[in-house]
């Protein structure tokens, strides 16, 4: 079985973003990026189901400028066996990331693809749903541990009360949660490996799909910074300020 793993490369998790004096957007230059966490795990676990004999061939895909490269090379450092990056400078939102995605599966025909939840720049949490719509396959969310048995992948996934076992028939979309495993670090030999494995440059136009937004960014700002807290004496004067607050009739 060949699984899909697409990828996203955005502001890494350890960098705070910094707003554009006018308010447009994030500012992106000289910020250190790398691959969505969420996206990394759906790699290690593509590599794990590999290990196991489930699956034969791990290929990666990236939406994004020319520098998604470096990202993709990471997945394929790690033990991913091609990639494909779909170039293109517009910012891709999660419709129009879903359509290329068909465009890629209709072309690989994979058994399986595995993607993140969500990226961690804008936290839609909606290209593995709306793919999975497209495509009329089955879905498995929020996945926090995947077993695939014949024809069948079982996956558990968080919900509100718990955890929720659901068993997908193949072919099927999987998003990856955080406690789903950890990424594997690259090794320097696969790091050097991953220079000369197959890198398909496509563009949206090979897929026939237009990437111009639907929707625009009026304004991005901060969130207000948090007010000192204040302490009481006793619940007779929490209570009293409480009410003074308006929080408490």
């Amino acid at each position: 079985m060949k699984l899909l793993v697409p990828v996203k490369r955005v502001i890494d998790y350890n960098v705070k973003p910094r707003i554009k004096m006018d308010g447009s957007g994030v500012d992106l230059a000289n910020v250190k990026m790398s691959m969505n966490p969420f996206d990394e795990i759906a790699v290690e676990e593509a590599i794990r189901l590999k290990e196991k004999g489930v699956a034969t061939e791990i290929v990666v895909v990236s939406i994004g400028p020319a520098k998604a490269q470096e990202t993709l090379r990471t997945a394929l450092a790690m033990g991913a066996d091609r990639a494909i990056l779909v170039t293109t400078d517009a910012e891709v939102e999660p419709l129009a990331v879903a359509k290329l995605l068909k465009g890629i599966v209709a072309e690989e025909n994979p058994g399986m693809v595995i993607l993140g939840k969500q990226a961690i720049d804008d936290d839609a949490n909606q290209t593995g749903q709306m793919l999975a719509a497209l495509l009329g396959w089955a879905q498995g969310t929020f996945a926090s541990k995947v077993e695939v048995a014949g024809e069948t992948v079982n996956v558990t996934r968080e919900v509100d009360g718990g955890l929720e076992t659901v068993a997908l028939k193949l072919p099927a979309i999987v998003t990856t949660d955080l406690r789903l495993n950890e990424p594997r670090y690259a090794s320097l030999p696969n790091i050097m490996k991953a220079k000369s494995k197959p890198l398909a440059q496509k563009t949206p136009a090979d897929y026939g799909v237009d990437v111009a937004p639907r929707l625009a960014t009026l304004k991005v700002a901060e969130p207000a910074k948090r007010q000192a807290g204040i302490k009481v004496a006793d619940v007779d004067a929490l209570i009293d300020k409480l009410k003074d607050m308006g929080v408490v009739a």
